[in-house]
């Protein structure tokens, strides 16, 4: 297949390089690449260069040069050049929801309307915070100064490759840090093409850098780099330990967005017809790849056939297949190895005695290749099963049974994650109640619209620091206090 995607990168000479100091350079060695397949071929349609160590000494040595300068921006002046980003996003939403759909199997459809929409959002909230934000107040004869922390190293994921990246980027940028930029290996290309709109927005040299690499390599080499003074990662538990063990030694902020199991408990008062089909949509968008995936739906016991029988219906509505066909809700799952795991975690929760009602092992009929799983849903699943308590990351839903409220809320606190939580029911302020109680991140109440200015992290394993809006700005911030102002003039803000 001739991607214009891919035919585009290929012709401005992308593929083989990095983009470091405002230039798109050849890694250090030659001797190693990373194959991009389709997901819903297995076929591959690319490589990519993969950065070494070297590449990301390089980097930070550009990112370190034009902190001096960039960190003194005016705030305005970046705000500025964000606009220009947002808007360059947004011209070529379509290549860049032609990429998305092509490296990890987004349905087109959802790459249209989810997944660059929501991404170009980051950057514009970014910009509206680097607009408004008092980077200096007074608390008596004292200024407080917020002030870019430094070099930031971010690793993104490959299930929602461009929406990370300007999570990341947009308010690095806003608050005055210089950024190297290592994605996944596994869906590269957006991140390609966003930095050709990096470049094209008129960003200074070296503010903003990107290395393709894997973690081992190009991670770990980032997070222990004595002049990279923040490290953001968004990834798997494991991955955020490793890193964090790597930036300890040099005492870097350390961010990181990692795994979950969210829960959604509904009440029992709660209108199913609205609670539950929601509640299977949600479970199962992006093809359940998801940190914050809603996949243990908590229910009344005394309800649980009327739910089973809404979800059914509700998972009936799913049509998996071509991501490129305009029909096509979900495509494939992004890679072999999601793909194995799926596979895995269905057999799992069989053998340990849950009720499959729908899906079950295998690609569904009629696709005899690509990464494609079965909408799958269990229920009577025990909350000690691995399936209630292991983050799948696939289209894979189990229904838990409660007796009571009380028993509802120890089991969606009953795991090691923390990152979301979904709550529905008829009172709000038995809802609220319930929500205060969740111990997690972000609770949504009856499925309100999504919100970029929404502060986004976890507790527990789920990791630490927040993404998204003002929270999520003032990671990149560093505190200083001056004492002795009195009543004189504050100094210049950022």
């Amino acid at each position: 297949m001739n991607s214009p995607v891919v035919e585009h990168l290929r012709r401005a000479g992308r593929l083989d390089r990095m983009f470091v100091g405002g230039e798109w350079v050849l890694p250090e060695t030659q001797a190693h690449g990373a194959v991009v397949a389709d997901p819903s071929t297995e076929e591959a349609v690319a490589e990519i260069a993969l950065g070494s160590a070297r590449d990301v000494a390089a980097a930070v040595a550009a990112a370190r040069r034009a902190f001096a300068t960039w960190s003194v921006s005016t705030a305005h002046g970046r705000a500025l050049l964000l606009d220009r980003v947002h808007a360059l996003i947004l011209e070529r939403a379509e290549l860049f929801a032609q990429a998305i759909s092509l490296e990890m199997g987004a349905a087109i459809g959802f790459a249209r309307h989810t997944q660059v929409p929501s991404a170009a959002e980051h950057i514009r909230v970014a910009r509206d915070n680097a607009r408004s934000y008092a980077f200096v107040t007074h608390r008596g004869d004292m200024a407080i100064v917020r002030e870019a922390i430094g070099v930031c190293g971010l690793i993104t994921p490959w299930n929602w490759p461009l929406y990370q990246i300007t999570a990341k980027v947009g308010p690095a940028l806003a608050a005055g840090c210089t950024v190297v930029l290592k994605p996944s290996e596994l869906s590269p290309l957006s991140a390609l093409l966003f930095a050709e709109v990096v470049h094209d927005a008129g960003v200074p040299p070296g503010v903003f850098n990107l290395v393709n690499g894997s973690g081992p390599e190009v991670g770990a080499a980032l997070a222990e780099h004595p002049d990279v003074d923040m490290i953001s990662i968004t990834g798997s538990t494991r991955a955020g330990v490793l890193v964090a063990q790597a930036a300890a030694t040099t005492v870097k902020r350390v961010a990181q967005e990692l795994g979950g199991k969210s829960p959604n408990l509904i009440l029992p008062d709660a209108d199913l017809l609205r609670a539950v089909p929601p509640g299977v949509a949600a479970a199962f968008r992006n093809v359940g790849q998801s940190c914050s995936a809603p996949t243990r739906m908590i229910v009344p016991r005394a309800r649980l056939q009327e739910v089973e029988r809404i979800a059914l219906a509700a998972a009936a509505g799913i049509v998996v297949g071509d991501p490129r066909s305009q029909q096509t809700t979900h495509g494939p799952v992004a890679n072999r190895a999601q793909f194995n795991r799926v596979q895995e975690m269905i057999g799992i929760g069989i053998a340990e005695g849950a009720q499959l009602i729908c899906g079950g092992p295998g690609r569904p009929e009629g696709l005899g290749r690509g990464y494609y799983c079965r909408p799958t849903i269990f229920t009577a699943v025990h909350p000690r099963m691995q399936i209630a308590q292991e983050e799948i990351f696939g289209p894979v839903l189990a229904i838990i049974p409660y007796d009571s409220v009380d028993e509802a809320v120890e089991i969606a606190n009953d795991t090691v994650y923390g990152l979301g939580a979904h709550v529905q029911g008829q009172d709000l302020a038995a809802a609220r109640a319930v929500a205060a109680r969740i111990r997690c991140g972000q609770v949504h109440i009856n499925y309100p619209a999504w919100n970029p200015h929404a502060p986004f992290g976890g507790y527990k394993r789920s990791g630490n620091g927040r993404e998204y809006g003002l929270e999520g700005f003032e990671e990149y911030l560093e505190t200083k206090a001056i004492l002795g102002f009195q009543d004189a003039p504050a100094p210049g803000s950022a």
